[in-house]
């Protein structure tokens, strides 16, 4: 099911995502787990935040902004259910004018799954603009 994020799901985002950012090899590990709980707490409070409840459990959630969509992860266990593709249809119907969102040059599984739900690649960076320095890659959707 999917719903709104209250403040009580930040520790479950937080750690959610940190499992799935791990995954992401060629990543740096940036920061605590602290600072993630930090972060996901403002980003419920701050942005509009999704999630996949399943039984009490959250298995994935999307940050939405005003024309980004900030982040999108799903339970690396629970991936190819689905869920991904839930949550962003559910962006598109909260932001049904588009919206952009970044993600790695190096993640060809975010890459496929974004180019085959519409996104079309619209700047290539080196990275320089990101904590990560990871060149990264915007992408846009604007509806039919």
């Amino acid at each position: 099911m999917i719903r709104r994020a209250v403040s009580d799901d930040a520790p479950a985002i937080a750690a959610l995502f940190r499992r799935s950012f791990g995954t992401l090899r060629f990543l740096p590990s940036l920061h605590t787990k602290e600072e993630d709980l930090v972060f996901f707490g403002a980003a419920v409070e701050e942005q509009e935040v999704w999630v996949w409840d399943e039984d009490g459990r959250i298995l994935g959630f999307a940050a939405l902004g005003d024309t980004m969509l900030n982040h999108l992860y799903v339970d690396a266990s629970e991936q190819a259910r689905g869920i991904g593709a839930a949550l962003l249809a559910h962006a598109k119907v909260r932001r049904d004018q588009g919206f952009r969102l970044w993600t790695f040059q190096q993640n060809a599984n975010a890459r496929r799954f974004y180019e085959n739900r519409g996104f079309h690649a619209v700047e290539m960076t080196d990275g320089s603009r990101n904590e990560e320095h990871e060149p990264d890659v915007l992408y846009e959707w604007i509806p039919d």
